[in-house]
């Protein structure tokens, strides 16, 4: 037996789960047995107070009963990925917020999003990815480009896993082949020096697989909605590893908050002592084919003297 002191923040789960005790209510009997009596847990913990904590041997034996809530079916759903009929639009929100010494920043964009299942090849999945009703809370000629620029390339072709993660991200023949009818295009309708330079780094970005496969697969619609949340659970938990900013790769944790025959919610959380970061996601997919109805995400990076927050909301179109 080991005699903690409990830390402000803690609980029973958090505890149980450092010492590697799959049930709870194990650790909270064992103590309230052996505890004098002003150390008896009611309810929640209480810091300063103390909590004993079984040894090894007797976490095996609580374990070995196979009874931890976090062992049930419910918390530990298999998530099928039958994406065969889809077809459907979605309405993206997304709002980012800089904060510096100097003052606040807020930027907003909306568009809606057509995504089509093509065909299955093997193992992977194809569907068609088009942008559309693309405004911003900064519209000026080079968000009105920038728009242009992906209007012009009409559908996107995205393939993914047996379960929905990303494999590739590419343009369809005729858009590649007929690049140049789109570039002139874009320089008669945006004909001023700084637009020539955007067009010019669109075109390698379109005219190179590797690095359009790249730039997509960072695209906040994308990343988002193809995240790898159908992944195993074990223990009530799933993991993922997500690119929330720039070069920052994050490990999600993923438990089930409900478990119906109407949807599955589930709740992800992520931190990182580095940049500050702290994660929060919301995802809700329908049972029967594991397609994604609604996402929310907000998460916090600090860097280079600046906080940057952001707000992201997919939601299915009925």
């Amino acid at each position: 037996m080991i005699v903690h002191f409990i830390l402000p923040g803690e609980t029973l789960e958090s505890v149980s789960e450092d010492i590697k005790l799959e049930n709870p209510q194990y650790l909270k009997d064992y103590h309230n047995k052996l505890c004098a009596k002003e150390d008896y847990i009611h309810e929640d913990l209480i810091p300063r107070k103390k909590l004993l904590i079984p040894d090894a041997i007797k976490i095996i034996e609580f374990n070995e009963k196979n009874d931890a809530p976090c062992k049930s079916p419910a918390q530990n759903p298999q998530i099928i990925f039958n994406p065969e009929t889809l077809n459907k639009k979605y309405t993206v929100d997304i709002i980012e917020t800089k904060e510096k010494d100097d003052g606040i920043t807020r930027n907003s964009l909306f568009f809606e999003v057509h995504l089509k299942w093509i065909r299955k090849e093997e193992e992977n999945h194809v569907f068609h990815f088009f942008k559309n009703e693309i405004s911003g809370s900064n519209d000026c000629k080079m968000t009105d480009l920038a728009t242009e620029c992906i209007r012009s390339l009409k559908e996107f072709v995205i393939r993914t896993d047996s379960r929905g993660a990303i494999v590739s991200i590419s343009l369809q023949k005729e858009i590649i082949d007929g690049f140049q009818n789109i570039k002139e295009r874009l320089i008669d309708l945006f004909p001023d020096q700084y637009a020539r330079i955007y067009i010019d780094e669109f075109e390698y970005a379109v005219l190179n697989d590797k690095v359009f496969n790249k730039r997509m697969k960072e695209d906040t619609f994308i990343k988002t909605y193809f995240a790898p949340v159908r992944n195993d659970f074990r223990n009530g938990k799933s993991y993922f590893k997500q690119l929330i900013y720039d070069d920052i790769f994050l490990d999600i944790e993923q438990k089930v908050r409900n478990n119906s025959s109407q949807e599955f919610d589930f709740l992800q959380i992520g931190r990182m002592e580095e940049n500050a970061v702290k994660y929060k996601g919301e995802y809700s997919l329908h049972p029967e084919n594991g397609i994604i109805k609604k996402a929310e995400i907000y998460y916090s990076v600090s860097r280079f003297g600046a906080k940057h927050f952001t707000h992201i909301i997919i939601d299915e179109m009925f």
